[in-house]
């Protein structure tokens, strides 16, 4: 796990801290006479950095492209006239948004505000849908999520990453709990917002839902949870592609695979826990490891 924190009140320093941990960015003013104070902190693992900012001023900000898949969930204030091809919103507390694509730069201003920043390679979203080669690049296309539900589930799976992972360098260095938490991100981000992946199912996809395709991947979900599983490797077990796996799982069990497969690893640890010596048992640390939860 890789961490880092930041505060100043120098904007100068705090323009250049932001184009280094983000991208060429330029500030163009910030509160005469008021408190100019940043703050920021990144915790990070493969594949997934989440980041707390918290600005006591008002900032205008016009960023290049991140590469990166860029979340935002704002706390407190307002992010206001935020644009990128084809948008222009402006983001309250309790808002969850797609700041822009990977590929394109955006601008907007900053107004006293907290706010969370989690940025995902675009080659795990690809992998989650569409299996282990990544080889369909996977758009989200819709900057808001689909539902307010959604929005929820998803600052509730940011929210868990980061108080109960990434707060904890013990855990989060564990190779599968990392990966597990991940792929749990990004199954969360393509059910929350409207996607190339998994939209809309081709015909030959939903042919292939039926009760054999939800019991083999069960099974497999059930033997192979102490190891590093993808949703490719599910769909591999249960015979049909990862797009339909993830129909299926949707249609018949309102879920994902990976957040069945996340299900079935803390039952398990559950089941551990309650039957560990108390003297002699691993800790609740070590045995949420071995369950990547």
């Amino acid at each position: 796990m890789e961490s880092l924190t930041f505060d100043s009140d120098d904007l100068d320093v705090t323009e250049d801290f932001l184009s280094r941990a983000y991208a060429r960015m330029r500030i163009v003013s910030g509160t005469p006479g008021g408190s100019n104070r940043a703050r920021v902190h990144r915790a990070a693992i493969p594949s997934v950095s989440v980041d707390e900012l918290a600005l006591d001023f008002e900032m205008d900000y016009s960023v290049t492209p991140l590469g990166r898949f860029c979340l935002c969930v704002v706390h407190e204030g307002t992010v206001r006239d935020h644009a990128f091809q084809g948008v222009e919103d402006s983001f309250g507390p309790g808002d969850v948004v797609l700041f822009a694509p990977p590929d394109l730069p955006y601008s907007g201003r900053i107004r006293n505000a907290r706010y969370n920043i989690t940025m995902l390679d675009p080659a795990l979203l690809a992998q989650v849908a569409t299996g282990p080669d990544g080889s369909r690049p996977v758009r989200l296309t819709g900057h808001r999520p689909r539902s307010a539900a959604a929005a929820r589930q998803l600052i509730r799976t940011i929210g868990h990453l980061r108080d109960t992972v990434l707060v904890d360098p013990a855990v989060a260095d564990q190779p599968l709990v990392a990966a597990t938490a991940a792929q749990h991100l990004a199954a969360s981000v393509l059910a929350a917002f409207p996607n190339t992946a998994l939209d809309e199912p081709a015909g030959a996809d939903r042919d292939t839902v039926h009760p054999a395709v939800l019991r083999r991947a069960l099974a497999y979900i059930d033997d192979h949870a102490d190891q590093p599983v993808t949703v490719g490797d599910i769909a591999g077990a249960a015979h049909v592609t990862v797009r339909a796996l993830q129909y299926a799982f949707r249609r018949h069990l309102d879920t994902t695979p990976l957040a069945q497969l996340r299900r079935v690893r803390l039952a398990h640890a559950h089941q551990e826990l309650v039957a560990a010596d108390p003297d002699g048992g691993g800790t609740v640390t070590e045995i949420a490891a071995r369950w990547g939860s």
